[in-house]
């Protein structure tokens, strides 16, 4: 499947606000920080955004949050449409609920984009069982280790050391001593630290 692998930070000040894309670069040297307008000759003097492209930036900002391609995401959105209650929250309990983004909200790595990247080379074990799929969603109750032979990793433990400035959400609990995550609860709305108006995807899809 195709991936950016072009500057993140672009993608930052494209969205206008910090994405957090790079992992503990973000809280220290962070491109955004310098120059918080678009990228590009007129990033400094772009036009007023009409609706339409309001809804497209917050599909696109979301998208690049989590890491995603438009095929996928599109299949997220409708998933989220059949199943019952609120479509855009249905959406973001999905996005939450990957693998990769499970990893990364729990410290075990310092951005997404590692932690996609950790879980495609086999370093965890979902329920007792070897998974390397970044996509693959999670349950409340199931329980996410580190492999016995990955765990003295540089990555995992600067990840955990980062993440005591973001904090682990309470609806997981990991054990630092065995690097073993339990999912309490899937995140209820007001739960997702982002700056997401998940509405406007909705509304977005819905034209």
């Amino acid at each position: 499947m195709a991936r950016y692998i072009g500057p993140v930070c672009k993608l930052c000040r494209r969205e206008g606000q910090k994405l957090f894309l790079k992992g503990e670069r973000c809280y220290f040297k962070c491109a955004f920080e310098r120059r918080g307008y678009p990228p590009g000759q007129h990033g400094q003097s772009r036009d007023k955004q009409k609706d339409y492209g309001i809804r497209l930036r917050e599909k696109q900002k979301i998208r690049r949050i989590y890491g995603i391609m438009e095929k996928q995401f599109k299949r997220y959105f409708n998933l989220a449409e059949r199943q019952r209650g609120v479509t855009g929250e249905n959406l973001l309990r999905m996005l939450e609920s990957r693998l990769d983004n499970m990893v990364y909200r729990a410290g075990l790595a310092s951005s997404r984009a590692e932690a996609r990247q950790l879980v495609l080379h086999n370093h965890f074990i979902v329920n007792a069982q070897k998974v390397n799929i970044p996509s693959y969603l999670t349950k409340a109750g199931d329980t996410i280790q580190v492999k016995e032979g990955s765990r003295g990793m540089d990555k995992v433990g600067r990840a955990i050391e980062t993440a005591e400035q973001r904090g682990i959400p309470e609806w997981l609990e990991l054990n630092k001593d065995t690097l073993l995550l339990t999912i309490r609860a899937l995140p209820t709305r007001d739960q997702v630290p982002e700056s997401i108006q998940e509405q406007l995807v909705v509304e977005l899809y819905s034209k």
